[in-house]
């Protein structure tokens, strides 16, 4: 069979603005294809790089005529992977057409439509690989397959409710990156020693070492979804999967890379013994670094560039309200620990629709005052099924709040009037690139990347300032 595999461009410009910033690999769809059994013909669609992806994607329909269409989309993409189902239906009846991601995996109910043939919910490699069988063999019993749902009179509302299991994740197979071209997958890489004239917008390819974490962050569906177990791959799969990638950055996509020290060590030895010579990004726990300082100075030595810490807050009360199990004391001592060891901090905050005017002011106050770090502002929209989701989903201020969900947008009513939150939150957000240790002085890097950050940076506040537009008018 012919399979297309298709990754949807978000609507929100407060998303599309970031991509000169941020822009990594369908890895999810490499994995994907990867399970696919051997004899077909597999192509992957990603529609964010196209300028107009509906044209785009009929236009790949016509060409290719697949037999399966495989779609994958987040909660803010639920509305234009539904669009895309229906012109898949439309352009080719005959077609069978499965959706999975987050929002089929959290809430498959939005997809129990005669659109689809099969919602896949969770890890997607085993169902996935289920549902081309059955669909090779010309059977449609496709709710017979674990983690698999149809829509329709076979939907099951009550299996619907149950979030789905990871499985071990032994079991992931090493994704297809030959489907698609590496150029165009990059990020802003933090570090605290840039090379002279290097780009700072290297290409970047993504690799996950674990599924689930262990903690209970209030806002965070992942501990539900993997039954509050932090669950590792097995070392030699890491490294072997880093060597294969094709470039020398490597972002670590774990919901946290170290929690689990002895694994996080092991897999530090496993890409040493290889030889492997690359540079890495990973997200990492303050009170991780804090107890295990040693495990990253082991990381270091094998290249580990940058940290992503949660800060979230800038009072401990705030963190208490999110379970976030921390103290600013120790999101402090966590960014000198690693500055010391030569590891560049990207430093994440949150604002929350309950912010006034002094809560801003002292959120910017903190960060002016705070030592070198990539700063990044998101706002607190907990993630669809989480904890937090479900206390607030009375509270929001639209109809589809998924439709909004891309963290830049309040989805509860805000104390401030809703244009000046998001002035105040875009001031914040253009505070934060000042404190970045690559504006420091002799550091030095191309004219066109300067350029590429002045220009995405002017983009992203004018997206985030005019996102009231993007709400449903009174």
């Amino acid at each position: 069979m012919k399979i297309l595999l298709v990754k949807p461009k978000a609507r929100l410009k407060t998303i599309t603005r970031l991509n000169p910033l941020i822009f990594l690999e369908p890895l999810e769809l490499g994995y994907v294809a990867a399970a696919v059994p051997e004899g077909h013909e597999i192509h992957v669609l990603d529609l964010r790089l196209a300028s107009f992806p509906r044209r785009a994607f009929a236009r790949r329909l016509r060409q290719l005529r697949p037999d399966a269409i495989g779609i994958s989309g987040y909660s803010h993409e639920a509305s234009e992977v539904i669009h895309l189902a229906a012109m898949a239906r439309k352009v080719l009846p005959a077609a069978r057409i499965v959706v999975g991601g987050h929002h089929a995996t959290v809430f498959p109910g939005d997809y129990n439509t005669p659109l689809f043939d099969a919602i896949v919910r969770g890890e997607g490699c085993a169902p996935f690989r289920a549902v081309v069988e059955k669909i090779a063999a010309g059977r449609d019993d496709f709710e017979t397959i674990e983690n698999v749902m149809a829509p329709g009179a076979r939907f099951d509302a009550a299996a619907a409710e149950r979030l789905p299991r990871y499985p071990d994740p032994a079991t992931l197979p090493f994704p297809r990156r030959d489907l698609w071209d590496p150029a165009p997958y990059r990020c802003i890489w933090p570090s605290e020693s840039h090379p002279p004239w290097q780009t700072i917008f290297p290409r970047v390819s993504l690799v996950r070492a674990s599924f689930g974490c262990c903690m209970d962050c209030s806002f965070c569906v992942v501990p539900s979804l993997c039954g509050g177990k932090h669950m590792p791959r097995p070392p030699d799969d890491v490294a072997e999967e880093i060597a294969q990638a094709p470039n020398d950055r490597i972002y670590f996509c774990d919901d946290e890379s170290f929690i689990d020290p002895a694994h996080a060590r092991a897999v530090a030895e496993a890409i040493a013994r290889r030889g492997i010579r690359k540079r890495y990004f990973a997200w990492a726990r303050s009170t991780t670094v804090n107890r295990h300082p040693d495990l990253f100075v082991q990381w270091r030595e094998i290249g580990l560039d940058a940290v992503f810490l949660g800060f979230e807050a800038v009072t401990d009360e705030e963190l208490r309200r999110i379970s976030k199990h921390a103290t600013v004391a120790d999101n402090e001592r966590a960014h000198a620990a690693l500055r010391e060891r030569g590891i560049a901090v990207q430093a994440g905050f949150m604002v929350h629709a309950g912010f006034g005017r002094e809560d801003f002011r002292r959120l910017k106050d903190y960060i002016r005052n705070m030592p070198p770090a990539q700063v990044t502002c998101t706002v607190y929209t907990p993630s669809p099924g989480s904890r937090a989701w479900y206390e607030e989903r009375d509270r929001y201020v639209c109809d589809d709040p998924f439709a909004l969900h891309d963290c830049m947008h309040p989805l509860t009513p805000t104390v401030l009037p809703l244009r000046e939150f998001l002035e105040e939150f875009a001031a914040v957000s253009n505070l934060g690139p000042t404190r970045n240790p690559l504006r420091a002085p002799g550091v030095r890097f191309p004219f066109r990347d300067i350029f590429r950050v002045v220009r995405a940076a002017s983009g992203y506040s004018r997206a985030l300032k005019r996102a009231y537009r993007d709400y449903p008018r009174p």
